[in-house]
């Protein structure tokens, strides 16, 4: 196809029921750069899943696109989500006392990679189905798993496919005027099977993009009021200067912070509550808050939203480091709901991944939450997503983490904080995998899509010797947890809560004295100077 689109089918394709916020935006950006063409998008994760294939033929052969976006958002086995817990199943194979356990995690482990090696050959196989269907139209793969996998999956689709990296709005502009200038950060398969990488020149300008019109996406997209009682994603900023050895966000999106106006993120948030009915929001930035400009940027944001009366419940992921009383006031006031960040209890685990933030600072901010709240703080929740046994991780380091965890609790009220328990997923091309396979821990030329069980292991990171103890007492903690849920007359708590504390125990009775672990391998200390904007 080298001729302008008159048509575009995107396609979201099948996972758990969550806002296909990428799809909207890029749907109504090419709406109000090229109104003249006809756009729908087809939701398969709101149809039955023996109806898949079928619906997509039929819309396909139906509307004959010229152009078929496919939305690929998951592709990795070892992240939890919605739909399978792997980290309770790896938990329960490696570290569970009870052998029926271990074998039945086994098999849940078998059905979890089972699921996911169907999941990409029919996706795969419905990339060729389009292709069949329709060879003259042209094939688009973006989402958040090819933007990690985009080589991979471009070396895998039909001719006459463009995969892109990240940001979607310039390629698909580019594509539906005929692909004759192609912009963006894409591969692209050609007829010959060749692929080629096209880098972005230049980053998008997130100014461009106004609020959604909700309304257009409505009429063409029939799943449209199924979200609409759940919570709806919208962001304000894309790109990150910061550093953080597990993450791919500065690569994906850039290290330089855009932004746009906040007035259009307000109109946009309010018409979702005011007309939708919407009244819960999550902002989906890399971060909501992190730079000294950026937090100028929230605060904009939020005077729009005071402004307008938005009634809705937001959160997103935060950084703390230049929070104000006056913008913590205010992040209360229009609806903040839960404070959610990354959390550990020592500087030395926040410098070795190069976090680029100070802990100090980060409880200084808590207590300007807390003195800014007059008034119904118990409505909000602080929630800890803390990388445990992460590089440099030490039981003294675990200490630390608890005694600064203890302090939120005296600050909040314990039932207030919730510690969410996970481990570093190794992603490739970051700065952690690169001194794991220094150190010997992940061969040279593994596949970060493999479906070697035993690979997948250790692409969730949890060595030993603290892997163990941190696994028992998880599972331990879980079994509490269960045993409440199904009305037994036992003493139990959150599952986070009870994980750390049932981890103190342990640590308490193996290492009762001040211990100093050997580090498995030095990192390279490179923190990113706080709130630099590039």
């Amino acid at each position: 196809m080298s001729n302008a689109a008159r048509s575009i089918l995107y396609v979201r394709l099948p996972v758990w029921k969550i806002w296909p916020g990428g799809v909207v935006y890029v749907a109504d950006f090419i709406h109000k750069q090229r109104p003249g063409i006809r756009q729908e998008i087809l939701d398969l994760a709101l149809i039955p899943p023996p109806s898949r294939g079928a619906e997509l033929k039929r819309r396909l052969l139906e509307f004959r696109p010229d152009v078929v976006a496919f939305s690929w958002r998951n592709m990795q086995t070892f992240g939890p989500h919605p739909e399978n817990d792997a980290l309770d199943v790896v938990m329960n194979f490696d570290h569970s006392p009870k052998p029926w356990r271990r074998i039945k995690a086994a098999w849940q482990a078998i059905g979890i990679i089972r699921d996911y090696a169907v999941a990409r050959l029919r996706n795969f196989a419905w990339f060729r189905l389009a292709r069949q269907l329709l060879p003259e139209s042209r094939i688009v793969v973006g989402g958040t798993a090819v933007s990690i996998f985009g080589k991979y999956v471009a070396e895998k689709c039909p001719s006459d496919t463009v995969v892109v990296v990240g940001e979607g709005e310039e390629a698909m502009l580019s594509i539906v005027d005929g692909f004759n200038d192609p912009a963006g950060n894409h591969y692209y398969k050609d007829s010959s099977g060749r692929v080629s990488h096209h880098p972005a020149e230049e980053s998008f300008d997130l100014s461009r993009l106004t609020a959604v019109d909700f309304g257009y996406v409505e009429s063409i997209f029939p799943g449209f009021r199924d979200y609409l009682g759940g919570t709806i994603g919208v962001h304000t900023k894309r790109g990150c200067p910061f550093q953080c050895h597990f993450c791919l966000y500065n690569k994906i999106e850039g290290g330089r912070q855009r932004y746009r106006d906040p007035a259009e993120v307000a109109k946009e948030i309010e018409t979702l509550e005011k007309v939708y009915g919407v009244k819960d929001i999550w902002f989906t930035d890399a971060q909501f808050c992190s730079t000294r400009r950026s937090m100028k940027h929230v605060e904009h944001i939020l005077d729009e939203m005071l402004a307008r009366q938005v009634k809705v419940r937001w959160t997103g992921y935060l950084r703390l480091n230049y929070l104000t009383p006056e913008v913590a006031r205010k992040m209360l006031a229009s609806g903040l709901t839960s404070i959610d960040l990354s959390f550990t209890g020592t500087q030395d685990i926040i410098d070795s991944l190069t976090l680029g933030y100070d802990l100090e600072q980060q409880m200084a901010a808590f207590r300007l939450f807390k003195d800014a709240a007059v008034e119904g703080w118990d409505k909000q929740k602080i929630k800890l997503y803390m990388p445990l046994n992460a590089p440099g991780e030490t039981p003294d380091t675990l200490r630390a983490t608890m005694a600064r965890i203890r302090e939120l609790y005296e600050m909040f009220g314990r039932d207030n904080v919730l510690p969410f328990i996970f481990f570093i997923g190794v992603q490739p091309n970051t700065p952690i995998e690169e001194k794991l396979l220094a150190s010997g821990y992940l061969p040279r030329g593994y596949d970060p899509l493999t479906l070697n069980p035993f690979t997948i292991k250790k692409l969730l990171y949890n060595p030993k010797p603290l892997g163990a103890m941190i696994g028992r007492a998880y599972l331990e903690a879980l079994e509490c947890s269960s045993k409440l849920d199904e009305g037994a007359n036992v003493e139990g708590d959150y599952v986070g809560r009870a994980t750390m504390e049932i981890l103190e125990r342990k640590l308490n009775e193996s290492f009762p004295t001040p211990y100093r672990q050997r580090r498995l391998f030095s990192l390279q200390t490179v923190v990113t100077p706080q709130g630099t904007d590039t």
